[in-house]
């Protein structure tokens, strides 16, 4: 293979991984964003009634209240910052979601984080389809450089070996 062939598709899949990033990113960060709002505001309102309507502590109350907390961690809000300006960082910026899309067509499946809304799953299905196959030819033409490359270099050497003998 070429070395422009090669680069032809080297720069198709970098393409398909930023057109792939674009996408997940568009997809999930607003259910990502909308779900972290839900539950800061969930833990706000459960914190509020805790504090205000409970003067003895039952222990249906505090499971409801400590079921709350852990439900708001999972969903990535620090229930130790008594701020109500609390930011949200989505865990669908383009940096993440470019490394999603990379373990995807490597089939690597890092696991960290993966799409929630049914038209990011759907999307990753067909993103792999194409994008396993993409990069597979791109391997296959990588190893073919190399190999061709090896051989050469083992062509001089032995040459280099075969003159001195003589």
């Amino acid at each position: 293979m070429r070395c422009s062939t090669l680069l032809a598709i080297l720069t198709a899949v970098l393409l398909y991984l930023v057109m792939g990033a674009l996408v997940f990113n568009t997809l999930e960060a607003p259910f990502e964003e909308d779900k972290y709002n839900t539950l800061l505001h969930s833990l706000q309102e459960s914190s509020v009634e805790f504090l205000y309507s409970y003067t003895c502590v039952s222990p249906d109350n505090l499971q409801e209240f400590l079921r709350n907390i852990t439900e708001a961690i999972q969903g990535g809000v620090d229930p130790t910052n008594n701020n109500n300006n609390s930011t949200f960082s989505s865990s669908w910026d383009l940096a993440s979601a470019f490394f999603f899309s990379g373990t995807i067509i490597t089939t690597i499946g890092y696991g960290n984080i993966s799409p929630q809304t049914d038209w990011g799953k759907l999307f990753c299905i067909c993103y792999a389809l194409v994008g396993i196959p993409l990069f597979g030819f791109l391997l296959a033409g990588v190893g073919d450089h190399l190999g061709t490359g090896l051989r050469k270099a083992v062509a001089k050497i032995e040459m280099l070996f075969l003159v001195r003998e003589s």
